[in-house]
């Protein structure tokens, strides 16, 4: 299909809470596709719809292992564990600025697919960490809202002298 333009930080939208997804239908396959082709060019292992600022509850990873790309549609966390990892984060909407968050390290998510079928899945490591990060992500919460205000600072410092940052 079509790679989409990025929203870029620090634009509002990031910060924006996605919508549940309530029509499965052409439109919602069309974003599906763009998105995978959004993420390949980005390039990136997960995106939602918000960063290509469509503000639905739909997520794309394609993690390393993957044979494929994952779509989730209206992902929810329904547990997590008390056992921790630590783990560099970074976003397509702030490319080349990264840094490590600590995370529960299994989950079960619940989800739908295209068709609106419900299905869970259960995740750790890298996996994990994307899920969670990218439900951050539709919750409105931007990962660097996970660091403590010292290194929040540090990595916008480092992203602004990439010269990537979109001034404020």
């Amino acid at each position: 299909m079509t790679a989409r333009p990025l929203v870029m930080f620090p634009d509002r939208r990031l910060s924006a809470v996605a919508v549940p997804v309530t029509a499965f239908d052409d439109e919602l396959r069309r974003l599906a596709l763009d998105l995978v082709d959004t993420l390949r060019a980005a390039p990136g292992i997960g995106i939602t719809a918000g960063h290509v600022g469509v503000p639905l509850r739909v997520v794309v990873l394609e993690l390393p292992d993957d044979p494929e790309p994952s779509l989730y549609i209206n992902p929810e966390v329904v547990w997590v564990s008390e056992e921790t990892q630590r783990h560099a984060e970074g976003s397509v909407s702030m490319p080349g600025a990264t840094e490590e968050i600590e995370r529960p390290a299994k989950l079960r998510l619940r989800f739908q697919d295209l068709d609106g079928t419900v299905h869970e899945e259960e995740a750790q490591g890298l996996r994990a960490v994307c899920h969670q990060h990218e439900i951050d992500q539709l919750d409105g919460i931007f990962w660097l809202q996970r660091l403590s205000r010292l290194k929040r600072e540090r990595v916008v410092k480092r992203y602004e002298k990439l010269g990537r940052a979109v001034p404020r």
